[in-house]
């Protein structure tokens, strides 16, 4: 061994290379990632990409994810007249509805909308809902944590369940890591409520992944009130507590047809975790349909549909398709090249582009590659804004007065290619404009991060941050 070791050493990176352009299929930029962190760690990298890396396109999971979800494409028709329809009032911006009826989801009329600017907004009203429930309750959250606001769901569910409910609550295993699952699963089930986990992270360590994990927020009543957003089911999401203090976050309320979109994304997710389908899942559609002219698209995506993954394709054409401006939040900006160059060119191209990210960071390292990205941006024309009195967790887009997405997207590498996300595409309803002016008055609390300044950090703030970009994909 002594004699060959440098030998064996080039053999086993080599191997190492060839391995990783087999295995990794998500995107070129993933592929150089993983090759730099195997040549720069021989051994230690491969177990790195075992639990980071190494479930691919073909997996088992994302085989059967694709399977669940041809069945629901096939529940979910597109209405030609509402396609016509939306193509005469926004000829520029049809390619987006179109795209995505092609991945499988229809637009829809007959929709109301609700915006909420903050999570304080939503609060009252969600539970109110959940109390009028009469036939079912479909919850799915990346993080439930111990608290006043879940204590207080948890008594409504087991009221519900009481009066004849069916309640179904399905988390990710790994966002929930804070709580006792095993614990929290044993109470609820004694409660009556059904329970699920996504991703189980202790059934053997051979199935642990850290990455494609479920982030899909959603609640559906009784197949005609359904809410999403960037809102999880914990105190600070709602300002109960303070956590990285003022918490901005947002979320919509659906009414209507669209609902029954939301209905399906969560039934695929909940076949795939509970290995269980329901035998009749036209049972849950909408029940009340108000008269509405607004345009709405509940979307979906996650690396089974990698490198055609619907919730990349929506911030990508949105971006492109922007005329005269383009608004984003976001609690992250790790970006890979692709989406960068969609933000230069529209703002070289004269269209306004402002992000507004958080000052008040809840993950250091996520917020030294933010900061990181801001000089190209910055130097290029796109306007870059830090919010100041805390954490803003929203994930929001807005163009041109004419559509704007709410959901659980973030505009980072995690959320758009290696993420289980849900978004809804809204058009022509007094939403689109609240949001729009509520990114306006969030602009007032803001930092605009100058070029000038930016140049000026610490040398090893510089150091740190460029380190901590070849690790973007990790973060």
């Amino acid at each position: 061994i002594q004699q060959y070791a440098v030998q064996i050493y080039f053999a086993v990176e080599i191997l190492s290379v060839m391995l990783v352009f087999a295995l990794v299929n998500d995107t070129d930029y993933n592929q150089q990632f993983w090759i730099v962190i195997l040549l720069l760690m021989p051994g230690f990298g491969f177990v790195l990409y075992f639990f980071w890396g190494s479930k691919r396109r073909n997996s088992a999971l994302n085989k059967n994810i694709r399977r669940i979800e041809s069945e629901m494409c096939k529940r979910l028709t597109q209405d030609s007249v509402v396609m016509e329809e939306f193509a005469k009032i926004h000829p520029n911006k049809i390619q987006i509805a179109r795209y995505l009826e092609k991945e499988g989801y229809p637009l829809y009329k007959n929709t109301r909308v609700k915006y909420y600017p903050l999570g304080d907004d939503m609060e009252k009203e969600f539970l109110h809902d959940l109390e009028k429930a009469k036939k079912y309750i479909f919850m799915e959250y990346f993080i439930v944590y111990k608290g006043d606001w879940w204590q207080r769901i948890v008594k409504i569910l087991q009221k519900k369940v009481k009066e004849g409910v069916e309640v179904r609550l399905l988390i990710d295993d790994f966002g929930c890591l804070m709580m006792d699952v095993r614990n929290l699963k044993k109470d609820l089930r004694n409660k009556g409520i059904q329970i699920c986990s996504f991703g189980p992270i202790d059934r053997r360590i051979t199935a642990m992944s850290f990455n494609y994990r479920n982030h899909q927020k959603i609640t559906v009543i009784d197949g005609s009130v359904g809410y999403t957003g960037g809102i999880n089911l914990a105190d600070e999401y709602i300002n109960k507590i303070v956590r990285f203090g003022h918490w901005k976050d947002t979320a919509v309320r659906l009414q209507g047809e669209a609902v029954w979109s939301l209905t399906n994304i969560f039934l695929e997710m909940w076949e795939e975790s509970s290995q269980k389908k329901d035998k009749n899942p036209m049972e849950y559609t909408p029940r009340e349909i108000p008269a509405e002219d607004s345009f709405v698209q509940p979307f979906a995506g996650g690396p089974h549909r990698n490198p055609n993954n619907p919730v990349e394709g929506v911030y990508s054409r949105m971006i492109n398709k922007a005329r005269d401006y383009v608004y984003i939040t976001t609690p992250y900006l790790v970006l890979d090249g692709k989406l960068l160059d969609n933000l230069i060119q529209a703002a070289q191209s004269g269209v306004d582009v402002r992000i507004i990210t958080p000052h008040i960071y809840d993950k250091w390292y996520v917020y030294m590659v933010n900061i990181s990205n801001y000089g190209k941006l910055v130097q290029n024309g796109v306007r870059v804004y830090e919010y100041t009195p805390g954490f803003i967790h929203a994930k929001n887009m807005i163009s041109d007065d004419e559509c704007a997405v709410c959901g659980t997207i973030n505009l980072d590498y995690r959320s758009l290619y290696i993420h289980y996300e849900n978004g809804v595409l809204l058009s022509e309803n007094e939403a689109v404009l609240k949001m729009r002016d509520d990114f306006m008055e969030t602009l007032e609390q803001c930092e605009e991060i100058h070029y000038t300044e930016w140049k000026k950090r610490p040398i090893h703030q510089k150091i740190v941050q460029w380190i901590l970009r070849l690790y973007s994909p990790l973060l």
